[in-house]
């Protein structure tokens, strides 16, 4: 699938929605990019239908909400039937994520949360039902995470640098 081309305007939108969708307006990334209002809701429009945007989520902390074990399951399983099995992993309570990689033998990471060790051995269990080789659980500690900074807002202008 070929992606479109962004220009400085697209950018700085994706720049300003990874930071924080919910607490930008239209008119704030619009001064920053220096566009109308109308134009960023276009070009948000315009994003979501390339599936350049394809969703907004809120970035939760699951220790707050009751769910004080943050996991990271490495796994291994056949390439043939990795899609199928990420598939079937999503279907257990408590995975958040899963992600295929593309190289490596540890080709499956599981993204999940739990409430206590016991919740732990449960996920465990059930994701080697599904016939995937745990090759590591880890607990996450914190999680950090920032705009990819090629979205970055456009550049000022800084008239004594001319």
């Amino acid at each position: 699938m070929v992606g479109i081309e962004l220009d400085t305007v697209d950018r700085t939108i994706l720049h300003l929605l990874q930071e924080g969708a919910r607490t930008v307006t239209a008119e704030e990334m619009g001064e920053v990019a220096d566009v109308s209002a109308s134009t960023v809701r276009n070009r948000i429009e315009k994003l979501e239908q390339a599936g350049v945007i394809q969703d907004y989520h809120p970035q939760i902390d699951y220790a707050q909400a009751g769910y004080h074990l943050h996991l990271f399951i490495i796994c291994r399983v056949p390439r043939a039937e990795r899609a199928a099995r990420a598939e079937d992993a999503l279907d257990i309570v408590g995975t958040v994520t899963v992600r295929e990689m593309l190289t490596g033998s540890n080709n499956l990471h599981i993204e999940a949360v739990a409430e206590d060790a016991s919740a732990v051995d449960t996920i465990s269990e059930k994701i080697e039902s599904l016939d995937l080789e745990i090759t590591s659980i880890e607990v996450v500690k914190e999680t950090h995470v920032q705009p990819f900074d090629h979205f970055g807002p456009a550049p000022q202008t800084n008239n004594s640098d001319q």
